[in-house]
């Protein structure tokens, strides 16, 4: 299988909306919203609705076959999530670091 751009497609998750009120942590409160954030997705052609795009993408990256696309394409799915809900959580005093680790195996 060959890489390809559209091989895992999700949104952004740009921004984490702050639903008001006194929010203490705001980056723990980013990083449970960014954990546990629903979009639409696809993977290898397959649409999935409305599902939690981290649990999803560590599906993906375990077996990349199963969901049609490559390793390599998993791991760039992995990445651009990194990339894009890691700004949302630094900008709400966060680290990148916390959702990296939640790609880890004992996850």
């Amino acid at each position: 299988m060959t890489q390809t751009q559209d091989a895992v497609r999700f949104p952004s998750p740009s921004i984490v909306p702050y639903r008001g009120g006194c929010v203490t942590e705001p980056a723990f409160f980013a990083l449970d919203y960014l954990v546990k954030w629903r979009a639409d997705v696809t993977v290898g052609g397959q649409a999935f609705t409305d599902v939690e795009v981290l649990p999803l993408l560590r599906e993906v990256l375990a077996d990349p076959a199963r969901y049609g696309v490559s390793a390599a394409d998993a791991e760039a799915a992995r990445e651009r999530f990194l990339d894009q809900a890691g700004q949302a959580l630094v900008q709400e005093g966060g680290q990148r670091a916390w959702l990296e680790r939640e790609f880890l195996p004992d996850r």
